[in-house]
This record gives C-alpha cells, sequence and structure tokens, in this order.
C-alpha cells in the first residue's frame, strides 16, 4: 500500500511535525546514520517518506523503554536493510508491548497534525478500534495510547471495517499476554528465586532478543499461512498477484 507520505514527500519541517519531534532531533539522528538520507528533489530539497516516520517512531519507542542512543544504534544496525515502513511498525508495536504505555491527553487538531490530514468521524472509529485513542467525552480531550498510534494511523487506510479490526486486536492481544505470560515464568525460574528486581534484569538483557524473535517468526508464520491459503484455493501466490514475480 502506497501512503500519502511516499506519494508526495515531506519536508524536514513536515517529518518533524508528523513524528512529534524537533527539526533539529531529526538531523542529529541523520548524522548518526539512524535515518537514511532523503530523496533531493527539486532545488536541492530533501524530501522524507514512511520509512522516516517509521524509523523515528520506533526510535522514540526505544528510548522510552530505557535504551541509551548507543543501544539504539546497536538494534537499528541488526535489522535487516530491507524493511518496509510496515515492517518497522510492527517492530515498534512489539517494543511498545514490554510496558504499558500511560494515555496521553491530546486534542483533535494536534492528533491531525501527527496525521498529516483531517480526520473524518469514520477514521476516529477506526482508531477507536484498534485501542489508539479513546474519547472519554464528546466534547473533552482525547486519549491516545502512544505505542498504538503510529500503527493506527498507517492503517487508517486500510479497507477493514471496525468490527475487524476489534477482532483484530483481540486475537493479537490475546496470544501475546499468553507469550508474556510463558515468557515471564521462564525468567522467573531463570532467576532461581522469586526476586522482582533479578527477573527485570535478566528482562531488560533479553528484550532486543525477544522483541526480533517475535517479529521474525510472526513475519515468517504469516508468510506461510497466507502461502498455504493460496494453495488450498488454488490462487497465485502473493508476489505473482502482485505482478512482482
Amino acid at each position: 500500500m502506497t501512503t500519502r507520505a511516499e506519494e508526495i514527500g515531506l519536508t524536514v519541517d513536515e517529518l518533524a511535525a508528523r513524528a512529534g519531534v524537533t527539526v533539529r532531533t531529526v538531523r542529529f539522528y541523520s548524522t548518526r546514520g539512524l535515518l537514511p538520507p532523503p530523496e533531493i528533489g527539486p532545488r536541492r530539497v530533501g524530501r522524507y517518506g514512511a520509512e522516516h516516520l517509521s524509523r523515528l517512531a520506533l526510535i522514540e519507542e526505544l528510548q522510552h523503554q530505557g535504551l541509551t542512543l548507543a543501544a539504539i544504534e546497536r538494534y537499528l544496525r541488526r535489522l535487516p536493510e530491507d524493511l518496509s515502513p510496515h515492517d518497522l511498525a510492527i517492530h515498534r508495536a512489539v517494543v511498545s508491548s514490554w510496558t504499558p504505555d500511560e494515555p496521553e491527553e491530546t486534542t483533535l487538531r494536534e492528533l491531525e497534525r501527527r496525521a498529516g490530514r483531517p480526520l473524518t468521524e469514520d477514521d476516529l472509529d477506526r482508531l477507536t478500534a484498534m485501542g489508539a485513542l479513546t474519547r472519554p467525552a464528546a466534547d473533552g480531550p482525547l486519549h491516545i495510547d502512544p505505542g498504538l498510534l503510529s500503527l493506527g494511523l498507517q492503517l487508517l487506510d486500510v479497507p477493514w471495517p471496525p468490527d475487524t479490526l476489534v477482532a483484530a486486536r483481540t486475537i493479537l492481544l490475546r496470544h501475546a499476554r499468553a507469550t508474556a505470560r510463558e515468557l515471564t515464568r521462564l525468567f522467573h525460574d531463570e532467576a532461581n528465586a522469586p526476586d522482582v528486581a533479578a527477573m527485570k534484569s535478566l528482562s531488560a538483557h533479553m528484550q532486543p532478543l525477544v522483541v526480533q524473535a517475535l517479529v521474525t517468526a510472526f513475519q515468517r508464520s504469516l508468510k506461510e499461512e497466507l502461502r498455504e491459503l493460496y494453495e488450498r484455493e488454488g490462487a497465485p501466490s502473493a508476489g505473482r498477484a502482485a505482478g512482482t514475480d
């Protein structure tokens, strides 16, 4: 799916506004190699796209988890170079699942600034269905989940009804909780004692490895499920159907 950012490109000021950071931060990350260089357009103006937005969101979440800049650099270097913006969004969503975010208050105007476009009532319903937004009162402030907002905004153009989004979210939460429960038991057994500090230390060291393992396993499993579905229904492969083979 082609995103709006990919279609028109963003200036560094627009990118910073969409990502909720300063222009100085964008340029600092670029000099450290955390962001790929922009495409240079007319008048030597750099244009940024969906990958830059997704990388900035991932960097923000890694910082929220307490990783230092050096640790973030190591984490990003381990990622495959050909990850799409959606792949990066999956990484961010998995990372954010380790620590629940506190809801943040915002306004419709600020939310539209982050989205880069006016939001319809249907858009707000979709964000609510995905758990990225809650509206306690009709004329009151909006509450957003920082860990889900970026992914939710990217999914606004996916032609699924809110009921389907709710069902998908329910499936993901159920399996994420089961995985977290088993890992917690594993960390508990490895610590050899009901020591919360020891478990937190082990969890912190394992986070990058577990996150990448979960993302890789999910992506490979999804591809396998889709391949088997195509074979059962006698349809062409996903790549051929899209004209990429």
